[in-house]
């Protein structure tokens, strides 16, 4: 048995923001995919796998009683006990959505009723998907809001206007011809854990000038960087990415990981990059922005270089 592929994703915008109402742009990322299977000889990571399903699966019959959606739980049962795992080459704790892709899998292959790709996918069907989506994760995180199976599930950018409003989105094709401009992931090297991040941000949410600072500057530049992207308009979308790295530098130090506070800072004072966080930091990837690839690779020689899109 081998499941259809989910594939990982990149929050490029909205990090922390979409909790409290910015615009957000979220893109699948073919590089890193996973899949459900039965293995006739299973590794040390396929019984963890195994398991991690098996208690997962507890998991969905507890929240099926809020009516939200429904499993075949006897047909997931039979193929956990089987040794179904989800074979997956995301990385964990790396803000690529490792999870996300797990949740899309067995909602594609368990859920009864389900909400396909295929079907008019109306803002209604979408919010409900986000929904079920966002329960389905919460096993994993403690809480979520939905956006990384969604996007794993469909296969689409997603565009965020807020909680309530969210719909695919064309984003401006790509080629690498002629340009020099690029997204890219940097590897940190650490793993990060996205509960403990998360209530560094909700206990910072209790103080006031934080919240001001969330919606003056940091939603602020979130939204317009999100509408430069989508227009293709580089100039502007660079002058404002700028920005957004400052500001994170300037108040989420405890979601950079050490040994990159210079790195950050360095970025900003050459502008040869800029980089902001990738999911909610602590470790895993970091995310660049260069108008010029080959000059941030060699400001950035040290390290592991991804590019995800390409100016």
């Amino acid at each position: 048995m081998k499941g259809p592929l989910f594939y990982s994703k990149i929050l490029l915008f909205g990090e922390y923001g979409i909790i409290k109402d910015s615009k957000g742009l979220s893109i699948p990322y073919n590089f890193f995919k996973g899949a459900l299977k039965v293995s006739d000889k299973p590794d040390q990571d396929s019984i963890k796998s195994n398991t991690n399903l098996s208690n997962f699966a507890k998991y969905l019959e507890e929240i099926q009683d809020k009516g939200i959606v429904r499993f075949d739980l006897q047909k997931l049962n039979a193929d956990i006990d089987s040794g179904m795992y989800f074979d997956s080459s995301i990385p964990q704790g790396y803000g690529v959505g490792s999870s996300g892709a797990l949740v899309a899998a067995i909602y594609d292959k368990y859920a009864e009723e389900k909400i396909t790709v295929l079907e008019n996918l109306t803002r209604e069907k979408l919010l409900k998907l986000k929904e079920i989506f966002g329960l389905m994760e919460s096993f994993f995180h403690g809480s979520s809001s939905g956006l990384d199976p969604l996007n794993s599930y469909l296969s689409l950018p997603i565009l965020i206007h807020s909680k309530d409003n969210i719909e695919p989105a064309g984003i401006p094709s790509q080629s690498t011809e002629n340009k020099k401009g690029a997204v890219f992931l940097l590897d940190s090297g650490i793993v990060g854990e996205t509960a403990p991040m998360v209530s560094i941000f909700m206990e910072s949410m209790k103080q006031e000038g934080f919240r001001n600072m969330l919606k003056d500057q940091f939603v602020k530049y979130t939204d317009a960087c999100v509408d430069d992207f989508l227009k293709g308009d580089v100039k502007s979308l660079f002058s404002n990415i700028k920005e957004l790295s400052h500001v994170v530098f300037d108040n989420f130090k405890p979601m950079i990981p050490k040994q990159f506070h210079s790195l950050w800072k360095k970025g900003i004072e050459t502008n040869d990059y800029y980089l902001k966080l990738c999911g909610s930091g602590g470790g895993g990837y970091i995310l660049g922005f260069t108008q010029d690839f080959d000059k941030a690779q060699a400001s950035l020689k040290d390290y592991k270089l991804e590019v995800v899109y390409n100016f």
